[in-house]
């Protein structure tokens, strides 16, 4: 699972989810969905936003944490051809 660590971050700064998205130019929305952990995507332009307000590395805001059970229900990779498979 992904975890995004935006609301320790801002924690850890004394900043609120306002100071942010003025600081970013990024919506207020946006940085809420973030900060809440409801976001199913993300745009890399407010990653590096983000992390140059907070002077961080994008590993300190964004990290996976293993899932309890897996989720991939089987193989879905392309075989390799080498070259002696024609």
């Amino acid at each position: 699972m992904i975890r995004i660590l935006l609301s320790t971050r801002l924690g850890e700064r004394r900043w609120t989810q306002a100071d942010l998205a003025w600081k970013t130019g990024i919506r207020p929305t946006t940085i809420n969905y973030l900060y809440h952990e409801i976001a199913d995507r993300v745009n890399l332009e407010h990653l590096d936003l983000i992390c140059e307000a907070l002077d961080c590395e994008l590993s300190e805001i964004i990290v996976r944490v293993p899932n309890m059970a897996p989720k991939l229900t089987g193989s879905r990779s392309v075989p390799h051809k080498g070259k002696d498979d024609t």
